[in-house]
């Protein structure tokens, strides 16, 4: 249900990349997500996996009713049996022995109870009380937490055609509701963490679900993580939940730029800002919930358990670590509870399931391979690598002078430019009909080339992103599966494949760093992301009063998050923490953000001279 031994747990990477990671460690204590957005893979994967362990399938059909989410549930059944069953396998094996019990217990960080008892067990002679240790330990082992994750905002509905008008069926069967309630009607003791916003339909629905409430003994079979952007977003999501009784277990902060897959930049607010506020204020969060709940569980003729009186969320971070002392910093300097390690697991094949071609391209990738692309169908940056299956593939098909995909699955669509019925960016009946459009507007031959570029390099990431882990299985051919990967940025400083305990020792620095020490520190590689940013939303800024307006307070915000980077430089580092990467860096990008903002103030001049005079002292105020 936690974390339980382990300071850190490995997100939801992909619909693929993360999908059986709980098989594979889980039974070694260590707590990961599943993405919930593919259920057809998950079908794909549980058949393999059933075939793998001898377990009896049954196809649930496309058409099935209620489909999606019998579908999930069905594959997170599969997957709690299995990892129950390597947690018994690796309980008998005996102690003192090179095997996966051993394992388990050597991965356990240093200062945990456990592991602490289990080095005094090594050094005992043999007799009784070293074998009532022994089974003492062996009770004491718990799996890690079989977790998922839904992205609220691919929500698609699903739609009838009545007397030529396309109304949407029940609401009760769309996307991210059917993903909730294959989740909620699987057996699952874990959590479930929302990502990408706030959907007040599905948070709604939730109140369907007991499991998401206490029993009397205190206890909630199922949590609710929210992954946040800052302090604001998790009180105002906080309070909509706990107005329907529903708390929220665990408020788990992202950087917005350097992660992996879809990247939600916030206005300017650096990590260091935005830790700074929750260290200040997270007790006000409880403050301000728990009445609420009581007050809903009153109104529900429920009795609140007095044993969740002194429960506190859970508060965590993700988001481009690559070092111990970084991982400190955040627990220990800003107290943060745990922390999430994604992409350098990308390289671990223990762990996740990618397939050795992109494990390749990982392995070899620089800074220079790694960026923020415009390929994702939602309309929202996404974290991508160059000369991927994907871009070779996309790139093909416009050669072939047939772009887009055929969109067999449809989680992404959502525009409903042309259409009644939403449809994708990525597909080709979308990309037909705009690139029609741009071939017959009066415009220049180098703008229609500019526009069309924009369309056609939007993907069909329901596909490629999970292709990796069927081609990875044996599932599917790479020939014909176009894989997309989304690591973040801070992989470019790890070159080759390592070992579960491998990356463990270096998350918990007990192994010389995998890493170069020359690693700018993570709150630096944050701020030139950042200062890209802004140079970008700057160079295709329209000048209009709310771009210029947002423009000024990303630009203050960003250099008020500078002096608390600078602040934070000046102190002692932990464990070969690279602070002093700080300093130089806050002073190349500051410059350079002030010249940046220096010549998007010139081009206002310009445009609004054009326009209209008299709003240029307005204007040049900001």
């Amino acid at each position: 249900m936690q974390n339980y031994y382990h300071t850190f747990h490995i997100p939801v990477m992909g619909t693929g990349h993360s999908v059986d990671t709980p098989i594979r460690v889980a039974p070694l204590g260590i707590t990961s997500v599943i993405s919930l957005v593919d259920d057809i893979l998950l079908e794909k994967i549980r058949k393999y996996y059933c075939n793998m362990y001898s377990m009896q399938y049954h196809r649930i059909l496309k058409n099935t009713k209620d489909g999606r989410a019998k579908r999930i549930t069905a594959y997170l059944e599969t997957v709690g049996k299995i990892v129950q069953i390597k947690m018994e396998n690796i309980k008998k094996q005996p102690f003192f022995k090179k095997n996966d019990k051993t394992k388990y217990f050597e991965l356990l960080p240093d200062k945990s109870r456990l592991k602490i008892e289990y080095n005094k067990l090594l050094n005992m002679e043999a007799g009784l009380k070293r074998d009532f240790l022994a089974k003492d330990l062996t009770s004491r082992m718990l799996p890690g937490s079989i977790d998922v994750n839904i992205m609220v905002k691919l929500d698609r509905a699903y739609y009838d055609n009545i007397h030529d008008n396309i109304q949407p069926i029940i609401d009760e069967f769309s996307d991210a509701k059917a993903a909730l309630r294959g989740y909620a009607n699987s057996s699952l003791e874990s959590a479930i963490v929302f990502s990408a916003g706030i959907n007040q339909r599905l948070f709604d629905y939730m109140t369907c679900f007991k499991e998401f409430y206490r029993d009397k003994t205190g206890k909630s079979k199922k949590k609710i993580i929210l992954k946040v952007s800052d302090f604001r977003s998790a009180l105002i999501q906080g309070k909509f939940l706990a107005k329907k009784g529903l708390e929220v277990y665990e408020f788990r902060i992202e950087s917005g730029l350097n992660c992996g897959g879809h990247a939600f930049p916030s206005n300017g607010f650096l990590l260091p800002s935005l830790l700074k506020e929750f260290k200040e204020k997270r007790d006000s969060l409880t403050a301000e919930f728990l009445p609420l709940i009581q007050k809903y569980y009153k109104k529900m003729g429920w009795e609140y358990p007095e044993k969740a009186l002194s429960a506190k969320p859970v508060i965590t971070l993700q988001g481009g670590i690559g070092i111990h002392g970084e991982d400190l910093r955040l627990r220990e300097y800003f107290g943060m509870d745990l922390t999430g390690w994604a992409s350098p697991f990308l390289l671990v094949p223990e762990a996740t399931c990618v397939d050795a071609s992109t494990r390749e391209l990982l392995r070899h990738a620089g800074k220079e391979d790694l960026y923020l692309s415009d390929v994702s169908p939602i309309g929202v940056p996404f974290n991508n690598i160059r000369k991927c299956g994907s871009e070779i593939h996309t790139n093909k098909m416009i050669a072939k002078d047939t772009p887009g995909s055929r969109c067999a699955k449809g989680f992404l669509v959502s525009n409903t430019e042309f259409t009644k019925k939403p449809i994708c960016l990525a597909s080709k009946q979308y990309q037909k009909i705009k690139l029609e459009e741009i071939a017959n507007m009066d415009i220049s031959d180098k703008e229609k080339e500019q526009l069309s570029g924009k369309v056609v390099e939007k993907t069909c990431l329901c596909d490629h992103l999970g292709n990796g882990a069927l081609i990875a299985l044996g599932i599917a051919d790479e020939k014909n599966s176009p894989q997309s990967i989304c690591p973040g940025p801070n992989i470019a400083w790890y070159n080759r494949l390592y070992s579960l305990k491998e990356m463990v020792d270096h998350i918990y620095g007990r192994c010389p760093s995998l890493v170069p020490l020359k690693r700018p520190h993570m709150f630096a590689a944050e701020i030139v992301m950042y200062v890209d940013y802004f140079e970008k939303l700057a160079t295709n800024s329209a000048c209009t009063h709310v771009e210029i307006k947002r423009l000024y307070e990303f630009k203050n915000n960003l250099e008020q998050g500078m002096d608390i980077c600078l602040d934070i430089a000046k102190m002692k580092p932990y464990h070969e923490e690279n602070l002093a990467s700080i300093p130089p860096c806050v002073e190349e990008q500051r410059k350079r953000l002030r010249d940046i903002y220096a010549s998007f103030k010139e081009n206002i001049i310009i445009t609004i001279t054009q326009k209209n005079k008299d709003n240029i002292p307005a204007m040049m105020a900001l």
